[in-house]
């Protein structure tokens, strides 16, 4: 295979993940319609890990164990388990493409927190970048809280990005495993996490009874397997600061999805912050000098 079909490949595989992530979000505000949110995300993720587990098992694969093991479930605790404790139950109030606007930010989160742990070195850019995100962020919430969106739920989204950004920081002090192995592992965690987080919070526990709940729901567990598949199998063929930009694209997905099909509005202050925000990520993250090679990633 030429080297051009090798980069249309990966260029198809990109673009998939910017659709399966911008798409979520508005699968999720579906799921949230009937469902009670913290029940609808472990009902995804339920679903989702018997599945992996399933493919894992089929192919021989072994599971993780040792460091590699721990490194799981530190990721699934922080990227499934808090992430989505935090990012449904906000989603009950805030509209699609403000949280992807705000999960935009992750890869900046995740250079200044790899600053801070001395595991990158720190860039003048990525404050300037951090600083336009802010303001971005500042612009979108105060153009949210004229539509009466709690600030609380606004702040839990926000918490949801960077117990996201962690994920991929505390990753990097791991061994890296298998992918589906690790996911495995992970979304497992993720499930239990957000099974108990669901009966702290004496949610009831119904199916849904809508076909709309459904398709959302089937849409979620086949876009979270696909997506964080295709994800890695990108990852081991660009550059991570490259891959980065599913962030900053999947917000267009979720504002253009978000408008048509699920009836949400959006004002010019919303767009200039988000606008700001995406700038910021690009300023900060994704801009000036790139080297090293991709990251290695197993084949899955």
């Amino acid at each position: 295979m030429g080297m051009r079909s090798v980069d249309r490949t990966t260029l198809i595989a990109f673009a998939l993940v910017v659709l399966f992530f911008g798409a979520n979000w508005v699968g999720m505000r579906f799921s949230n319609r009937e469902l009670p949110p913290l029940w609808g995300a472990t009902l995804r993720f339920i679903a989702a890990a018997l599945i992996v587990h399933a493919i894992v098992r089929a192919r021989g694969i072994p599971l993780p164990r040792g460091r590699v093991l721990v490194g799981a479930v530190v990721f699934g605790t922080l990227a499934f388990g808090v992430n989505f404790t935090l990012a449904y139950p906000g989603l009950v109030h805030v509209p699609a493409g403000m949280g992807s606007v705000l999960y935009a930010t992750v890869p900046l989160s995740t250079l200044l927190m790899a600053n801070a742990l001395g595991l990158e070195t720190f860039r003048f850019r990525a404050l300037i970048g951090a600083l336009l995100a802010l303001a971005g962020a500042a612009v979108v919430f105060r153009d949210q809280l004229s539509f009466a969106v709690p600030a609380t739920a606004m702040a839990a989204v926000l918490l949801a990005s960077l117990a996201d950004a962690s994920a991929a920081t505390a990753i990097k002090r791991f061994p890296r495993g298998h992918p589906l192995a690790m996911n495995a592992v992970a979304m497992t965690v993720g499930a239990v996490l957000l099974f108990a987080a669901s009966s702290v919070a004496g949610e009831p526990r119904p199916l849904p009874a809508r076909i709309e709940t459904w398709l959302a729901l089937v849409w979620l567990v086949g876009a979270t397997i696909a997506g964080f598949v295709l994800l890695v199998w990108v990852l081991g063929r660009w550059t991570a600061s490259a891959t980065a930009y599913v962030r900053v694209l999947s917000p267009l997905v979720t504002v253009l999805l978000a408008t048509t099909i699920a009836g949400e509005s959006l004002t010019l202050a919303f767009l200039g912050g988000g606008a700001l925000v995406i700038a910021g990520v690009y300023v900060g993250a994704l801009s000036g000098p790139r080297g090293g090679p991709p990251d290695a990633v197993p084949d899955a």
